[in-house]
């Protein structure tokens, strides 16, 4: 299946530059293996603002190999939970995957690798900070290039390995990123009324608006709080009145 699946992507003769073959070797440092398909990796690596020069043709980024990489990372994940909690059900596992593939835990991984680095961008983006889906998807492109000339095992023992070096899954699937539900599971637990997020007040510009959010549980106010958005006001509005309650 493997070897029906590689002959559907077409080895590219590259001339790699010194550069190149510099990006290469710390790619191959970064993934513990050596790399026979340079121009597969490469394409993992390359931004679609490279699309406007002349040489690179509109498949040549790596949107195709990050719609691969997700799916395979997908799995992987789920086997790599599937193993690690034997005795949490599909709900606490659904959870953990969404917790380990989203956009910021990949981002995470992507710059303790050194994968920001050796990016490839257009002109007009060359030095910009790179967004976190930007980097997350890179992440998810290396993962399918190992996949296709390396086959599901060396993509899993890739992963797994960057896994166990760089994050604490135990932390990870256990940290609260959704305050609002863990409040609202609390006050039905114990038959309270339900939360209402009231909004105190707004300010700055529009393109840099700061909202300030309240939340109340029947006739009583707890926790108060700003962000830039109201659902960050909310989210950090929820965090506090927790935070009241337990003391």
């Amino acid at each position: 299946m493997q070897g029906w699946f590689k002959s559907l992507f077409k080895k590219e003769d590259v001339d790699l530059s010194p550069d190149l073959t510099t990006r290469i070797s710390k790619l191959e440092g970064i993934i513990g293996f050596d790399i026979d398909d340079p121009s597969l990796f490469l394409k993992a690596l390359r931004h679609r603002s490279m699309l406007s020069e002349e040489k690179y043709e509109t498949f040549d980024s790596y949107e195709r190999l990050e719609f691969l990489g997700d799916a395979v990372l997908d799995l992987i994940a789920a086997e790599i939970l599937f193993k690690a909690f034997p005795r949490e059900n599909e709900g606490f596992l659904t959870k953990a995957r969404a917790k380990l593939v989203r956009g910021k835990t990949l981002a995470h991984i992507s710059v303790v690798l050194g994968l920001e680095e050796l990016m490839e961008l257009g002109e007009r983006n060359s030095g910009l900070i790179l967004s976190k889906n930007i980097l997350a998807d890179a992440f998810e492109s290396i993962i399918a290039a190992i996949y296709i000339t390396m086959g599901y095992k060396e993509a899993f023992t890739f992963v797994d390995s960057v896994i166990k070096e760089h994050l604490d899954l135990n932390e990870l699937v256990n940290t609260v990123d959704n305050y609002k539900s863990v409040l609202l599971e609390y006050v039905q637990a114990r038959k309270l009324p339900m939360p209402d997020y009231r909004l105190v007040s707004e300010s700055g510009p529009g393109h840099n608006r700061t909202f300030e959010v309240q939340v109340w549980i029947g006739e009583k106010s707890y926790g108060k709080a700003k962000g830039k958005s109201k659902k960050k006001a909310e989210q950090a509005a929820a965090r506090l009145a927790l935070k009241e309650i337990e003391e």
